[in-house]
């Protein structure tokens, strides 16, 4: 499979995904609306509560991964793929096999997450 192809394959994957997550937010919204609880004071508002704040933040994982996969399309398309966005060296293959949207290379990911969302990932 071609890395075109198997960045194809994780964008449809990941929209497949958020749509799946859109569908059980939505879900527990609409429960939630049917029934008047106070989350404060109900004993099942507070997992209810939790329920929705979870899958708000696997859909904006999600989400974000999705645009990563975009980005990495579009370098691809612009013969920048497979270059770190922090330090310009390539980005080893193995990286880029295990996590084909990767647009830094391991040292300047490290550093992003060690330092904060200044440095690239």
């Amino acid at each position: 499979m071609s890395l075109r192809e198997r960045l194809e394959v994780s964008r449809a994957s990941t929209c497949a995904q958020i749509a799946a997550l859109k569908r059980d937010f939505d879900g527990i919204v609409e429960a939630n609306a049917l029934v008047a609880v106070d989350d404060e004071h109900d004993p099942e508002g507070s997992s209810t509560a939790f329920e929705r704040a979870h899958v708000a933040a696997l859909l904006s994982r999600a989400a974000e991964h999705l645009q990563e996969i975009d980005r990495a399309l579009d370098r691809l398309e612009r013969g920048e793929y497979g270059w770190c966005e922090g330090c310009g060296e390539r980005i080893a293959a193995a990286r880029l096999e295990a996590r084909p949207e990767a647009s830094a290379c391991v040292r300047c990911a490290e550093a992003h997450h060690r330092h904060g969302p200044g440095a690239a990932s």
